[in-house]
């Protein structure tokens, strides 16, 4: 475990403890338990010793993180009709609504007085030290495309029937950074979230310019911001690892996360960057974004990021926005969304079909269940993935 620095003595640990392996019978509770993460001053003469204690999953420096920013939002003044998203997934043919299953939001927070989640249990826990609420928009945006209510007639919400939401602020004013992370994740999983959405990134050109603004050489600040970052994704994956051991007791979420916004196609075809933290993470649903070509076809969105597993609508989107207003948003930010309310309605199908191990089954559903063969010949799988997000029929 590569983890230098002369300065750094600031660490997220992650740990599993083995206190109750000898029980014949577990609970659910003390499973969720067992998974400790927690910040850390370690001076570096100890990070061997840390980093070989057998409880130890996975230790790294914090790193910065940012919003996957939207590349157009604008308000909407009157009705454009239902959000197009809305219909291309099929959430307008499902027998489903997402009844029973909880939704957890990692992102700016939420406006939950908005009219579009009337008469919801909304959880709020605050990560970023700001309060709670919403002064960015982000989050209600998300949080209305996966299950808000009609807004004035008009339908923005995938999954409408899902009645309890976790929304952990994870992003503030400032952006944020990893730790706010981790925790919103072991947060949601302790609040029993069956889908986790998180339309954000991890900073690394920010991670970089921090170290030269600190006086580092940009080589050097590049090299110690590379392993800064690869120590995040390995902690992130032990995190993941550690989340599927719990479909033993049918606690494991499934945790879906924007792909990124950084391609170009617009100047040059082969601008293309793949999906970024913390979608390109080992067992998180990457997403990106399409929007309506010709007839029934769609085309992957300029600036989407590549290899994602699923693609979803993710331009001029129509959902909620702090003030009771709507507003008209781009980005893989607006498709994750998407693919976390036909999610969770695939889980509420999954709960009636009695399986077992549903964020597997979800996750099969999704993948299998998505639609390849609707996108304009210029695109091919490295660019939409499984394809279009279905909802079930």
């Amino acid at each position: 475990m590569s983890l230098q620095g002369s300065h750094m003595d600031k660490y997220i640990v992650l740990r599993k403890t083995f206190g109750h392996t000898s029980s014949i019978k577990r609970t659910a509770s003390a499973a969720v338990s067992d998974i400790t993460l927690g910040v850390e001053h370690i001076p570096l003469h100890a990070l061997p010793t840390i980093s070989n204690d057998p409880e130890v999953v996975a230790l790294t420096p914090p790193m910065a993180t940012k919003l996957i920013q939207p590349m157009k939002s604008s308000t909407v003044q009157q009705s454009k009709g239902d959000s197009w998203g809305i219909a291309a997934v099929g959430a307008d043919r499902s027998p489903f609504t997402g009844a029973d299953v909880t939704v957890a939001v990692l992102d700016t927070g939420i406006d939950k007085s908005h009219p579009a989640f009337a008469g919801m249990d909304i959880v709020e826990h605050d990560f970023t030290g700001e309060g709670n609420g919403d002064v960015n928009g982000h989050g209600t945006h998300c949080a209305g495309t996966i299950f808000g209510r009609d807004v004035n007639g008009q339908r923005i919400g995938i999954a409408r029937g899902v009645s309890r939401a976790v929304i952990g602020k994870v992003i503030g004013q400032n952006d944020g950074d990893s730790q706010m992370i981790f925790e919103g994740l072991q947060w949601a999983l302790q609040q029993r979230a069956n889908i986790i959405s998180m339309s954000l990134g991890f900073d690394f050109p920010g991670e970089v310019q921090s170290k030269v603004n600190d006086g580092w050489p940009v080589d050097l600040a590049t090299s110690q911001a590379l392993e800064t970052y690869r120590g995040n994704l390995r902690l992130l994956d032990a995190l993941m690892g550690l989340f599927k051991a719990q479909s033993a007791f049918n606690l494991a979420p499934l945790v879906i996360a924007a792909a990124g916004n950084e391609s170009r196609r617009m100047i040059n075809s082969q601008y293309k960057i793949a999906a970024s933290l913390p979608a390109s993470a080992q067992d998180v649903i990457s997403v990106a974004a399409v929007s309506p070509a010709m007839q029934i076809q769609y085309e992957v969105a300029d600036f989407s990021n590549s290899f994602p597993q699923l693609s979803a609508p993710g331009v001029d989107i129509v959902s909620a926005w702090p003030g009771g207003a709507l507003r008209s948003s781009d980005g893989t930010s607006m498709a994750c969304p998407h693919v976390a309310g036909v999610a969770a309605l695939w889980w509420q199908r999954a709960v009636e079909s009695k399986s077992t191990n549903r964020a597997w089954a979800v996750a099969a559903n999704l993948t299998t269940h998505a639609r390849p063969n609707c996108f304009t010949s210029s695109f091919d799988a490295s660019d939409f993935g499984h394809g279009l997000v279905t909802a079930p029929l």
